[in-house]
């Protein structure tokens, strides 16, 4: 047989359906090929009996099912010996080809959840997160997992693992899905900021009702939507969306008119913690800090992880805390 045949080709049902053909052979061979494969490796229809934990005449039941099904014998039988026929002989070296594939595709797969880590990653990031926090630890990340590949997007719409073939996903805000398993990196900091310019110029809101009189910077997120402002007054969590005369939909824009004096917005603490380190800007409203949202990072199941999802997840946890990304310690 050419080794890109298979078992199923040699297979006679009679049925003029293709499709109920190969459903049949499935069905009715199953067992059979099982019982026979453990009758030619063990010898005697008892130790296969043992092996497979079903009684001796089950065994006989299955095999002669399958004899019936190949219009061939498959075994020579007495009384204390059991040998294969030629074509038994044939069947056998055909089947075990499929049965070493099979192995090995088990024997794959549990390397892929025990053994070293290898293989691709699939990474969804929002795209200020991952080009800022993210993309810079990747080449630390390969250095440490040479057998592991790297595929990353950054897109600000919620990821579909299921259809994106997602393995790992970072997540900004609050987790709100049951189906995922989201493990907190660092708490997500929403910081009201400005630049010294503008502070010289105009001052700093002491109060969320000083907003309307000071210019404000708006972000437009991905579906159209002006990305609300949010602060926590007095225990209770609150949204404010200013009146702008300017609008992005790109956070380094936002980002870079702050720093330029045009105004103030309120942008992620990973953003913008280098800029407040080297008084490029000042932050406002500190009290009012918003501390229930986080920067997580998610995947689908703790149970039969593959090993390098399981190093990609510990290792950016790890990475991602070193950085000290707060801009605030004690929120």
């Amino acid at each position: 047989m050419d080794q890109t045949d298979t078992p199923l080709r040699g297979f006679r049902v009679g049925l003029p359906n293709r499709t109920d053909d190969l459903s049949n052979c499935f069905a009715t061979s199953y067992a059979g090929i099982i019982a026979f494969m453990a009758v030619a490796t063990e010898g005697s229809f008892a130790k296969a009996g043992e092996r497979l934990g079903i009684g001796r005449s089950a065994v006989c039941r299955n095999v002669q099912k399958l004899e019936t099904q190949l219009s061939t014998r498959l075994f020579l039988r007495t009384t204390r010996t059991t040998h294969l026929t030629l074509e038994g002989e044939r069947f056998f070296a055909n089947c075990n080809q499929g049965v070493t594939h099979i192995v090995e595709a088990m024997n794959d797969m549990l390397e892929l959840r025990e053994g070293p880590p290898r293989g691709l990653l699939r990474i969804s990031s929002p795209v200020g997160f991952g080009r800022k926090v993210v993309a810079p630890l990747l080449e630390k990340f390969m250095e440490a997992f040479p057998d592991i590949s790297i595929d990353l997007m950054l897109d600000d719409r919620p990821t579909d693992f299921v259809s994106e073939q997602i393995d790992v996903a970072f997540r900004d805000g609050r987790i709100e899905d049951s189906s995922i398993i989201a493990k907190q990196l660092i708490p997500m900091e929403r910081v009201l900021c400005a630049s010294p310019a503008y502070v010289q110029s105009r001052g700093l809101p002491a109060t969320l009702d000083d907003l309307d009189r000071h210019e404000c910077i708006n972000l437009r997120v991905p579906g159209g939507r002006i990305l609300d402002w949010d602060f926590k007054v007095d225990g209770r969590m609150c949204k404010y969306v200013p009146a702008a005369r300017l609008t992005f939909n790109d956070s380094e824009l936002v980002l870079k008119a702050v720093l330029g004096g045009v105004g103030l917005a309120q942008l992620p603490g990973y953003q913008i913690h280098e800029h407040l380190m080297r008084n490029e800007l000042v932050m406002a409203l500190k009290r009012h800090l918003p501390d229930d949202r986080g920067h997580y990072i998610c995947y689908l199941s703790r149970q039969h992880m593959p090993s390098r999802i399981r190093a990609f997840v510990d290792f950016m946890t790890e990475k991602v805390r070193e950085l000290d990304l707060l801009c605030v310690t004690e929120l």
